[in-house]
């Protein structure tokens, strides 16, 4: 018998310590969100007074020709503004796309016994993560999401590893996308002076994970958040949302655009991938490329799954800006750091916007 939902900590065993999920209270038939999920009014997502972003997503065929430079300058305006873009022709097959939201639906389909073997405490693997919300113990609400994290070492681990329903689409995912994710870093390091060649590849996307994330149908999507306001804490990430959109993304208050302030929703474009900008991106580059605040909605009508790449440096990795820039710029305006650091310092807060690169800020009083 599922318990009752009015109780938090009765709640939030069946969810978390369970491994029951978001979908495990959905499936129990509820007809209104428990209190615990309903985000303070401020962090509620007003789906009706959001406009949609309109910039056209960037062919990334154009690199290999005449048009290389024109592409280059398109990412790279991109990145120096909303930390968001999406590209097509990107190398990623698009039946390869369509596999794997199938995947991510067919995974959070399982028994819940069958996903809550990977839950942190007890996951036969390091690399496997089955969980709930964000860091549940430290949320003043929880969002409305379940996902399974998958962390990539070599292709032999990943297929040990990884859960057998989704590890072949998973790291075909992530093989098929190396080049476009080379591609871009190429572009946007270039632009501050940096080369990427193979030996220094590593400092900027050693370390890569692939999620599945999925977030059940809500009955009151208006009082709940899929994922709250925050920056992603690497180096890019793509994602492949499905057709039912909700991904919002905030436009900086500091860059010549429209909208400042705002929050615009990133529609979902056949066969596209998102691209956005992450905290490690923004260190680099001494600010000037921006790690997109964004969030997601929930939805009444139907489950949406979406699936991203994380790349980041490897837990070693010492992080600071670039010097050529800092240089330039005359001021460094983030201290130098071990990324591990960062990451613990990211994963032991609740989400709560770009808070996460006050670690790394240096202020300039």
């Amino acid at each position: 018998m599922a318990p009752s939902f009015d109780n938090e900590s009765s709640l939030f065993n069946f969810v978390v310590r369970d491994g029951n999920g978001v979908k495990g209270i959905v499936d129990s038939g509820i007809s209104k969100v428990p209190q615990a999920y309903i985000q303070p009014h401020a962090e509620q997502i007003d789906k009706k007074s959001a406009s949609k972003c309109e910039i056209p997503p960037i062919d990334l065929s154009k690199l290999d020709g005449p048009d290389h430079d024109e592409v280059v300058n398109q990412i790279v305006r991109a990145a120096e503004t909303l930390g968001f873009f999406q590209v097509v022709n990107h190398g990623v097959p698009v039946q390869l796309l369509d596999s794997l939201k199938q995947t991510a639906h067919n995974f959070f389909s399982l028994p819940a016994e069958r996903k809550a073997v990977y839950r942190k405490e007890v996951s036969p693997s390091p690399l496997v993560k089955y969980g709930t919300s964000f860091v549940p113990e430290k949320e003043r609400a929880l969002e409305w999401k379940d996902y399974i994290s998958m962390a990539y070492t070599n292709d032999d681990e990943a297929l040990q590893q990884w859960p057998i329903e989704c590890r072949d689409v998973a790291l075909q995912f992530l093989k098929t996308s190396h080049e476009m994710v080379r591609n871009l870093l190429e572009a946007l390091l270039g632009n501050l002076g940096e080369e990427l060649d193979d030996s220094k590849i590593d400092a900027f996307i050693g370390k890569k994970m692939v999620n599945m994330n999925f977030y059940p149908t809500c009955p009151n999507p208006e009082l709940t958040v899929g994922v709250g306001r925050h920056s992603d804490m690497g180096t890019l990430t793509i994602l492949l949302q499905d057709g039912i959109g909700g991904l919002y993304v905030k436009v900086p208050e500091d860059v010549d655009m429209e909208k400042k302030g705002e929050w615009v929703e990133i529609p979902p474009i056949p066969g596209a991938l998102v691209i956005n900008v992450g905290d490690m991106l923004q260190i680099w580059s001494n600010g000037r490329y921006k790690s997109a605040e964004h969030r997601v909605r929930t939805t009444s009508t139907k489950s949406r799954v979406s699936i991203p790449i994380f790349t980041s440096p490897l837990p070693t990795q010492k992080v600071a800006p670039l010097p050529q820039v800092v240089k330039k710029d005359g001021v460094a305006r983030y201290r130098e750091f071990v990324f591990s650091n960062y990451m613990n310092s990211f994963f032991g807060n609740a989400h709560d916007g770009k808070k996460s690169l006050e670690f790394a800020q240096i202020n300039s009083n």
